[in-house]
């Protein structure tokens, strides 16, 4: 058997898409290995199950999808889809992107349109349309889209992917069920990149995956797309690789920093935070880098995790402001000594 074919076989059996003639073998691997069907999918289990029983009941209702990006928003309406309308899936589905138009003439001409297409599908099923990035639209297209979801529904049901279900005004809300999507865990993010690897046949070490997952925070497209750029750049998936394609400061010398903090070493705090700086990392990219570090780091008392993260986001808050200064980062590894520190330091001489 061909190598290929080796691949696209291991692929099928992960529950992954894979194209056993070698038609997808130039597709970046988030779209290579898109899951097809809703039992493929990683994560959301309680949600997707409820996605099923709509499969097979066939009863659709309008759909709200909202969560963060790269947990299978889309991903799992287009597999309702697949299995809602079996062949009749290409004709019977509208797919709109926020990169596309999509105004009010958009609503008032082509949905409406397809809305009153007339398409064979199987008993009991409607066409779909489908908006990604739905909270994007502008607010008098969503009021356009009300009557069109009301006059059509018996032939038309509409599906919405958002990252905040909130910019969807309440008139469309009312009229939809609403799912909502949490980030996937560091254990479901591992189990797909696996999968990924034994069918890419990529070789790794333990630290190149756990530094995919640190640095996705639950956004599995970001944890393929590193998986696909480390792989493809230096043939060899570690830690250090990762952090180099990600460009992102390594925990390890954030951890030291932080750490130098806790036992109110100063000099050495702020030696460790012009380091990161002169390596030409941005005050955004330490000050991210810090808060995921303290909420994992060991040694710290519940309390000074707290504190810690309160003063990583004062900085944050300033810094998003326009504060984007060493002085500013300077300020918060000395706050931040402080709160370790013995009271009696801090009092002026008598």
């Amino acid at each position: 058997m061909s190598s290929k074919a080796e691949s696209s076989k291991m692929a099928a059996s992960n529950g992954i898409t894979a194209d056993l003639n070698g038609a997808n073998y130039d597709l970046p691997w988030v779209e290579k290995y898109r899951p097809v069907f809703l039992d493929d999918i990683v994560g959301n289990t309680e949600t997707v199950e409820r996605l099923k029983i709509i499969a097979k009941d066939g009863n659709m209702p309008h759909v709200i999808i909202s969560g963060m990006p790269g947990i299978g928003k889309t991903t799992s309406i287009l597999c309702l889809a697949r299995q809602l309308l079996g062949q009749a899936y290409k004709e019977a589905v509208l797919e709109l992107n926020a990169s596309d138009e999509r105004g009010i003439d958009v609503v008032r001409n082509r949905i409406k349109a397809f809305a009153q297409k007339k398409v064979t599908l199987p008993p009991g099923r409607q066409k779909l349309v489908i908006l990604d990035e739905a909270d994007s639209m502008t607010s008098g297209a969503q009021q356009a889209l009300r009557r069109t979801m009301e006059i059509y529904s018996s032939t038309t049901r509409f599906a919405f992917a958002c990252n905040a279900s909130n910019k969807i005004i309440e008139p469309l809300q009312s009229r939809c069920a609403i799912l909502r999507y949490a980030r996937l865990t560091d254990a479901q993010l591992v189990q797909r990149l696996l999968q990924v690897c034994n069918a890419e046949k990529v070789e790794y070490a333990d630290d190149g995956l756990a530094a995919l997952v640190f640095s996705a925070e639950g956004d599995m497209r970001q944890a393929i797309n590193n998986l696909q750029s480390t792989w493809a750049g230096f043939g060899f998936v570690s830690g250090e690789n990762v952090f180099r394609v990600v460009d992102s400061p390594h925990p390890v010398k954030v951890q030291a920093m932080l750490k130098a903090c806790w036992e109110t070493k100063i000099e050495q705090a702020i030696e460790g935070l012009e380091e990161l700086w002169g390596l030409g990392y941005s005050c955004h990219d330490i000050i991210s880098s810090m808060f995921r570090v303290t909420k994992t780091m060991p040694g710290l008392s519940e309390h000074a995790r707290l504190e810690f993260i309160r003063e990583i986001g004062f900085c944050h808050m300033r810094i998003l402001e326009g504060v984007q200064t060493l002085v500013q980062l300077s300020g918060v590894v000395a706050k931040l000594c402080r709160i370790n520190m013995k009271p009696h330091l801090f009092q002026p001489p008598s």
